[in-house]
């Protein structure tokens, strides 16, 4: 059977869908290998008129992926841009929101911090606070109220999303299905077929899956998780993933400075006179001690 090529829009398992002109095709690997993306370009071999085997993945422009002690799991290929969703109420964490921030400069992929349900204006206050901070390292934050304001919102996001390739990331109950039924129009009815497709019953929230808006605009939406290991990092991409180091490497004592205490760390000296967050240098530390953990 013919060889055709494929993005691939959903992930459950090891099941795999991709879309190949109008065909929507089952996919899976061959052997045990797992190492597909939702939005990886695929050459796949035909088995029969709606299911392929994938031969082989092109080469990626981005990958974004968590990874604890043990395992890693791919989020998404070929993204260029990771929209962090939080709210109002429930609280967001701050951890997670950093981690993702991370992860994106890690990979070369421009981070948007989404604040929605502006409408919860008892907590509006503080998290506009909360969030001043991130503003101050350089990501735009982008006020909405998905379910209060809908056109709005479209309105405030839909440039963002035109031309680009977007991953929409956040904790269970900051409203990311809100968002992602206002942005892409019919998504539930999307979400039924691909379920049908992977056989994944009523599961929905429990896989990735791709949006393609049009020819130059893709959404991709990712289940809620409440934690984001960062083990594969390096010690070398760590320091360059804090834009806020990036004016006081190559400035340290020891040109092999790890920044954790260092006579003469410029790093360090930078976090005693406020140059650089406590809070920040603090994950710096938590994620080099994970790198130094993984155990694959």
């Amino acid at each position: 059977m013919d060889n055709v090529a494929g993005t691939i829009i959903a992930a459950h398992g090891r099941h795999y869908l991709a879309q190949s002109d109008t065909r929507k095709l089952q996919c899976v690997t061959r052997g045990k290998k797992s190492d597909v993306a939702v939005g990886d370009i695929v050459n796949l071999q035909m088995t029969s008129p709606d299911q392929a085997v994938i031969e082989s993945i092109a080469e990626r422009s981005t990958l974004l992926y968590r990874s604890d002690q043990y395992k890693s799991k791919l989020l998404a290929a070929n993204v260029t841009q990771l929209f962090i969703v939080v709210a109002t109420e429930p609280g967001f964490s701050d951890d997670l929101v950093s981690r993702s921030l991370v992860a994106a400069e890690a990979a070369g992929v421009t981070a948007h911090i989404i604040l929605n349900k502006i409408d919860v204006t008892e907590s509006l206050a503080r998290t506009r606070q909360r969030l001043a901070f991130y503003a101050g390292l350089g990501y735009p934050v982008h006020e909405v109220s998905a379910r209060a304001a809908p056109e709005a919102t479209c309105t405030a996001l839909s440039p963002l999303l035109a031309g680009q390739s977007t991953i929409l990331i956040g904790q269970s109950g900051m409203g990311k299905s809100s968002l992602i039924n206002l942005l892409v129009p019919d998504a539930d009815i999307a979400v039924r077929e691909i379920s049908a497709a992977l056989d994944t019953g009523k599961h929905t929230t429990t896989f990735t899956r791709l949006y393609q808006i049009d020819a130059d605009t893709a959404i991709i939406d990712s289940p809620g998780f409440q934690e984001f290991g960062l083990y594969q990092l390096t010690e070398g991409m760590l320091e360059r993933a804090f834009p806020e180091f990036s004016s006081y490497l190559g400035r340290c004592r020891f040109y092999n400075c790890h920044h954790v205490n260092e006579p003469e760390c410029a790093i360090l000296t930078a976090v005693k006179t406020g140059g650089i967050a406590r809070m920040r240098h603090a994950l710096y530390l938590q994620l080099l001690h994970e790198s130094s953990q993984k155990l694959y």
